[in-house]
Formats: structure tokens, C-alpha cells, sequence
């Protein structure tokens, strides 16, 4: 879904919110703040904010999405920046991330239940991730609190040949660590050109998380991919369903 148009004016890029992501301006006008004031130079810096527009400075380079090989120590650096980068008495303040993983698990058994048999495996995919989900309860075990841009498109990771930059924050909150890293590493951004594995350090608990979530991130591209368009290479549904279908197990 398209939800906003970019111009880019000069050293200035203007994002006006068009539809689809109620509060998105706002989120990113919190972020942009946040960022500038707590890990200066990591994403834009906020210039101007409207009802459904945000104008930032420009930041220069390529993005991950496009390269043959993922500067993989920076992206975790900025990662880790991003994630650590707001005070915990700041962030108890911030309103959750766009998709909470309670709400996003709620949301695909919706569609799981609306699901119209497409063939074999991707059926199968849908009945197995709708058991799962149905006895899935999140918890709070392997929860640490993090500033989270809750996108994990690597399109938004910049790379200008020193240092990884990230931009698009219109889904941004309170999130947690092995969520946010479970979302990146199941996007179609990181496979859909081949694997692009990159390692965060957790805990035990949040690898536990991790697994759970990727199940869950895997799940949703099912459903994202299942009317296959023109911006992705014919078999990236099938390869979404192999992917959820090797999370669950099978």
C-alpha cells in the first residue's frame, strides 16, 4: 500500500502521509527527535512537522537492499545504536510500535481464517501457522525494552561507505530487541535476493523470543506475498511459504 509521497528538495526530503498508516507522521516527527537529541547523525534530522507531513535533512548513501554485500558490522552497530539509543525513563513514555506482535498475531488469524486455498504447501503453511498461533501467548519472558524502527526493509539501511544509516520511522515505538530482530530477518528485503543473515547478541531468553517471532514475521509474508505483483522475481510467494513452513517445523 502506497502511504505517502517523498520529495526531495535540495539537502531537505519532504515525506507527506497520504493514507494506510494513521499517526504515521507522527511517529516518525517522535523519532526523528528522539534520534537527533539521544544518537546524533544516526538517522535525519527533524526540520518541520505537519498534521501528515515531516520534512528532515538529507542523509547520502545506497541502500543495503542494493548491494552484493551487506557491510554486516555497521549495520549491527547502528542497530545497536538505534536500539540502546533512548533512556529507559524516555522510552516507558513512548507509545508502542505500530504492530505490537500480540496485535500482528491476532490480525493473521483474521486472515488465516479468510484464507482461499491457493495449493498444497502454502494451505499447509496457513492451517500449521494458525495452530500455532491460536496457543501462542507472547509473554513478557525475553522482553528488553528498545527504541525500535518496527521496519525491517533493509531499503531504509544506508550505506555511504563508512557507516550505516537508517531512515523511515512511520511504524516506530516501544518495542523489544528480539522482536525488532526477528522482523529484520524475515523481511523479504533479506531473502528475496538471496540470504542475508546477520548476527545480534541476546540472551537466552530473547533467542527463545527470536524464534518465536521469526515464526510469526515468517507467517505475515505469507500473507503479504500471497498476490504475487511485479516488484518482486516470480516464486518469492512459494519461497515465503517454504520459509514459514521451515519455521514451523516441517
Amino acid at each position: 500500500m502506497h502511504t505517502h509521497d517523498v520529495q526531495v528538495d535540495g539537502d531537505l526530503v519532504r515525506k507527506r502521509f497520504i493514507d494506510g498508516k494513521p499517526g504515521g507522521a507522527e511517529r516518525e516527527w517522535r523519532a526523528l527527535q528522539l534520534l537527533a537529541e539521544h544518537a546524533p547523525g544516526l538517522a535525519p534530522s527533524p526540520v518541520e512537522y505537519g498534521t501528515d507531513l515531516v520534512v528532515m535533512s538529507r542523509i547520502e548513501g545506497t541502500p543495503l537492499l542494493l548491494l552484493s554485500a551487506v557491510p554486516e558490522k555497521e549495520l549491527v552497530e547502528a542497530v545497536d545504536r538505534l536500539h540502546s539509543a533512548v533512556p529507559r525513563q524516555v522510552l516507558d513514555r513512548v507509545p508502542e510500535r505500530l504492530w505490537p506482535v500480540e496485535r500482528l498475531r491476532d490480525q493473521l488469524l483474521v486472515w488465516a481464517g479468510r484464507w482461499q486455498p491457493k495449493n498444497e504447501l502454502a494451505d499447509q503453511a496457513v492451517r500449521e501457522g494458525a495452530r500455532w498461533l491460536s496457543g501462542w501467548e507472547p509473554g513478557e519472558r525475553g522482553v528488553r525494552p528498545v527504541f525500535g524502527a518496527s521496519d525491517g526493509n533493509t531499503a531504509n539501511f544506508l550505506w555511504d561507505g563508512a557507516r550505516v544509516r537508517i531512515v523511515d520511522f512511520e511504524e516506530s515505538g516501544r518495542s523489544d530487541r528480539a522482536t525488532e530482530v526477528a522482523e529484520m530477518a524475515e523481511h523479504v528485503s533479506c531473502w528475496v535476493r538471496g540470504e542475508r543473515e546477520v548476527s545480534f547478541e541476546l540472551d537466552s531468553a530473547e533467542e527463545l523470543r527470536l524464534l518465536e517471532c521469526r515464526r510469526l514475521f515468517a507467517l505475515l509474508w505469507v500473507f503479504l506475498l500471497k498476490d504475487e505483483g511485479p516488484r518482486n522475481p516470480p516464486g518469492t510467494f512459494m519461497r515465503a511459504v517454504g520459509r514459514a513452513l521451515d519455521r514451523l517445523g516441517y
